[in-house]
């Protein structure tokens, strides 16, 4: 597979990948260790409470996206980490069963004014479950090293 660099993101772009499967066992999981909340962790306190139901933690739906996003672009790509998030948003609870996919969207690109080796882009990202609900967004830029000479493009 290609190695993907700055020049492969222009502005406007619309990609859609991924499809994880969440089960209960591991948002309970991910509960005991990082978010203990009772309805993270049990299915009859998450029945009682305003969920309704067992939920993942926000912070497990943000680390899931994170690995759609690693196995997807991050690892075949010239990243070079984020300075940070600029907003993220839990729209909706991710429940045992459904399926995650990412829509990402590159919202800007520039060259970094102190190291021109490297671009900014301003990315979406839509977390999606099975229905095309998007249960979470998160946006920020990410920098990716730039194309070096003489490489053809994807």
């Amino acid at each position: 597979m290609d190695r993907l660099y700055f020049e492969d993101f222009p502005v406007g772009e619309v990609v859609e990948f991924g499809d994880r499967a969440v089960t209960a066992e591991e948002i309970v999981e991910f509960a005991r260790e990082f978010d203990p909340q009772p309805f993270h962790l049990d299915e009859a306190a998450a029945r009682a409470s305003a969920a309704g139901g067992l939920i993942a933690s926000g912070w497990h739906s943000a680390a899931l996206m994170m690995r759609i996003n690693c196995d997807e672009v991050f690892l075949r790509s010239s990243a070079q980490g984020s300075p940070g998030i600029e907003s993220i948003d839990w729209l909706k609870p991710v429940r045992p069963g459904d399926r995650l996919s990412v829509r990402r969207t590159t919202l800007g690109a520039r060259i970094s004014r102190s190291r021109p080796d490297i671009g900014v882009v301003e990315m979406r990202f839509e977390l999606m479950n099975q229905n095309r609900d998007v249960v979470m967004r998160q946006q920020g830029p990410v920098f990716f090293g730039r194309r070096p000479d003489g490489e053809t493009q994807i």
